[in-house]
């Protein structure tokens, strides 16, 4: 806790932890300190490796920190101690409204603390509903029953909580905030300066002339079998694609980081010096690399929404799509979650350069805005005071 925050109104507080919600909240805590307000930035605790060089990318500076005590894996005391913990930081801080992202427990321990204080919730990327069955999709639904502003990224979020009994007057369609934030990072990296990591800048500048593939599947693909199915299809697809160099950012010590030590050991010498696996991208790094990207397999939704910002088609790995939305605009296509499906999908698009270059997402038809959500937000929320 810090010893005191700075006098003045009530501040608007920012629940966040996690690397998707650190991009898509940078630009709202820019945005509201733009308009002279103040605001707080509560970290989580919950991806400490990834947060802070996001944080000071963003120069978005954590007032508050939830240390977390429990160890990770067992959910309901995760959810229980966030709970606790983000209602204490509440209660120092007294804002006058909290805002949340996305779909963690961290979000969800945030809204609910936040109703349970009598203090006005925020829901950022509001009303998506992916179609899977995962703990995250029912975060967001959850969220949903407390929140009393839903800040939904498309006319489709919008629908789907109208749909579901929520007041049409509680519902703002303000575009997606990784939008906002792409365009921050572009412009970052454009002004130059040492941010992106030398291994991966240096391994797209020596295969310039190959069809770059950037590999992000770190949610439900990297589960069980589709691990080892989404490592043999790139192994496959860099056996028969000679013009192909793949990056790949793996964590260690997971299921999937076990699969592609397995296939890269099988892999022909050239086809080797055409793979870089590396560590988890920082963002910087990360949206250097799909500037560069022929196509990114993914299976994570902010990642497709990063991707389509920055006119990258995406190929969907994995049963669930949690951006169909992106799929329907024509900008991915669903790939599956085994070896053949993810091959014939690649070699579809391969051969198919008009279908590819449709793929290609303009700045003024992106489904998820025009980069001024945060503007959007910051506006309803100062009418809201």
């Amino acid at each position: 806790m810090p010893d005191a925050l700075p006098p003045g109104d009530a501040p608007t507080l920012l629940c966040t932890g996690t690397p998707s919600e650190i991009v898509a909240l940078a630009p709202v805590y820019r945005a509201l300190r733009a308009a002279g307000e103040r605001v707080c930035v509560l970290h989580t605790g919950q991806d400490e490796a990834t947060a802070w060089p996001l944080y000071r990318f963003f120069a978005m500076r954590p007032e508050c920190e939830v240390v977390l005590m429990q160890p990770p894996g067992r959910l309901a005391h995760l959810a229980g101690e966030l709970l606790a913990r983000v209602g204490e930081v509440l209660e120092y801080v007294r804002p006058r409204a909290v805002l949340v992202h996305g779909d963690s427990l961290g979000a969800l321990a945030g809204a609910a603390a936040a109703s349970f204080a009598g203090m006005a919730a925020g829901h950022v990327e509001a009303g998506m509903r992916p179609r899977a069955p995962r703990l995250t999709a029912r975060n967001r639904e959850l969220i949903a029953r407390v929140a009393a502003v839903h800040f939904a990224p498309s006319a489709q979020a919008r629908a789907n909580l109208l749909r579901e009994g929520i007041d049409e007057s509680a519902v703002v369609v303000t575009g997606s905030t990784v939008v906002d934030a792409i365009r921050l990072a572009a412009n970052r990296l454009q002004a130059g300066g040492d941010l992106v990591d030398a291994d991966v800048q240096d391994f797209i500048a020596a295969h310039a002339g190959f069809r770059i593939v950037l590999v992000a599947a770190h949610g439900h693909t990297s589960a069980g079998a589709g691990s080892e199915n989404l490592a043999g299809a790139i192994a496959r697809l860099m056996h028969e694609h000679a013009d192909i160099a793949v990056v790949w950012p793996v964590e260690e010590k997971t299921l999937v980081a076990r699969a592609v030590a397995a296939h890269l050991a099988r892999l022909d010498p050239f086809s080797s010096t055409r793979l870089l696996v590396t560590a988890p991208m920082e963002f910087p790094t990360l949206i250097a690399t799909l500037k560069a990207s022929w196509v990114a397999l993914a299976d994570s939704g902010t990642l497709q929404e990063e991707a389509v910002a920055m006119g990258v088609p995406i190929l969907v790995c994995g049963a669930a799509n949690p951006r169909p939305d992106i799929v329907a605009a024509g900008y991915a296509r669903r790939a599956g979650d085994d070896v053949d499906s993810i091959g014939r999908t690649f070699d579809a698009l391969t051969f198919d350069r008009v279908g590819h270059a449709a793929m290609r997402c303009r700045a003024d038809a992106n489904p998820f805005g025009d980069g001024r959500a945060a503007e959007r937000i910051c506006e309803a929320l100062l009418q809201t005071a």
